[in-house]
């Protein structure tokens, strides 16, 4: 997901659409986090062998998860039902299972569901009061780490004719992944880097729909996906033009393929790669691939802020202002920079940073330096893909 433009790739000569994804299938699953990490980050390949469609570094791939089997059985037990229940799904009918398997979202409540039980639970006042138009933000912080489960354990007196139940949840939909590999390196495979979501609340383990798919169950059948075009975030047209890339965390994925693709095509163009995580020791993903493309003069600096492993906190955007004088250097040489990775906090401070060294190495004032970033955006040379 970004702030970007984004549209469905065109197909070369493919049946496959969004509602028809391709079946993929699960090559690899490796853990790039140590186990002692505080988050676990993997690598998925997958296998698009006769596919027919196609993607650039830079776009996105929509994977089609399963809900979790476990948690789909104590759904069909708190609502009185046996899952064999025939119930419309997909412009069909399906059993219930199959349903809450595939098609609906059984995670997060909607206001239909939270509505629905106000209404027919007596012991739900706080609810009720709660869904007035008023105490929006009340609610969202009443159902932090809440699931659909949870109010139906709460509420066990109420039973759900199965058809009710799923015509109160919201539709599964796919997620979106950066791709984090050239099709021109891997020509029959997209390449994923992950992070594993599980965490506990109210006393229950709780697990990310599509990243805990992809770690624990993808090998049991089809990996469903669909390529999505990120119509501004692709390398520039010359192999010549510098680039700046600023990707903490996961959001490393599009700066692996845009490397891969730039060596593939012999691109001289310099590279700086800025990445953070937590610890060097845990939490260094790709290094013998990075220290290969500087070897070989495809990856000209490579920075990296580990936040966790001094007292005071270092992330992406100090590094960037360690290395004001040349980062400014390459943006005035018409370097473009692009950031992907965290919307609420990483790019915020990234952006702040940019401008920062606008400022004082170009020597401009605040409004000077707005105008040159602002100006760098409408020439496309600052692209963002954050989320």
């Amino acid at each position: 997901m970004s702030d970007t433009a984004a549209a469905p790739a065109k197909p070369v000569s493919s049946s496959y659409t969004r509602s028809n994804p391709f079946p993929g299938k699960l090559l690899v699953n490796r853990r790039l986090s140590t186990p002692d990490s505080e988050k676990e980050t993997r690598h998925f390949e997958i296998d698009l062998t006769g596919w027919g469609l196609t993607f650039e570094p830079g776009d996105s791939i929509a994977v089609y998860p399963k809900n979790d089997p476990e948690l789909v059985e104590q759904i069909i037990h708190a609502i009185g039902a046996t899952g064999d229940e025939l119930v419309p799904a997909a412009k069909t009918d399906k059993p219930l299972r199959d349903a809450l398997s595939r098609d609906y979202s059984i995670t997060q409540p909607t206001p239909k569901l939270l509505k629905a039980i106000a209404q027919a639970a007596p012991s739900a006042p706080l609810l009720a009061h709660l869904l007035e138009p008023a105490r929006k933000q009340d609610l969202e912080n009443y159902l932090w780490g809440m699931e659909v489960i949870d109010f139906l354990l709460d509420h066990r007196s109420l039973k759900f004719p199965p058809e009710q139940f799923v015509g109160l949840l919201s539709k599964l939909q796919p997620r979106l992944y950066s791709i984090a590999s050239s099709l021109r390196v891997f020509p029959d495979q997209v390449h994923l880097i992950v992070d594993v979501v599980r965490y506990e609340s109210h006393g229950r383990v709780r697990k990310g729909v599509c990243s805990t798919f992809l770690a624990e169950r993808a090998t049991d059948g089809p990996v469903p996906v669909y390529p999505t075009t990120a119509k501004h975030f692709h390398l520039p047209e010359a192999g010549d033009t510098p680039m700046i890339m600023v990707g903490p965390g996961t959001g490393i994925a599009p700066f692996r393929a845009f490397l891969q693709e730039r060596r593939a095509l012999g691109a001289k163009g310099r590279t700086w790669l800025f990445f953070g995580a937590q610890r060097e020791r845990c939490d260094s993903y790709y290094n013998a691939e990075f220290e290969q493309l500087q070897q070989d003069g495809f990856l000209t600096h490579f920075d990296c802020a580990w936040s966790r492993d001094q007292e005071h906190k270092v992330y992406v955007q100090h590094k960037m202002l360690d290395r004001a004088a040349e980062l400014w250097k390459w943006l005035d040489e018409g370097a473009y920079f692009y950031v992907c990775g965290d919307a609420k906090r990483m790019a915020k401070d990234v952006d702040a940073a940019l401008r920062k060294i606008v400022q004082d190495q170009g020597g401009r004032s605040v409004e000077q330096a707005q105008d040159y970033v602002e100006q760098m955006k409408s020439e496309k040379r600052y692209r963002r893909d954050v989320y």
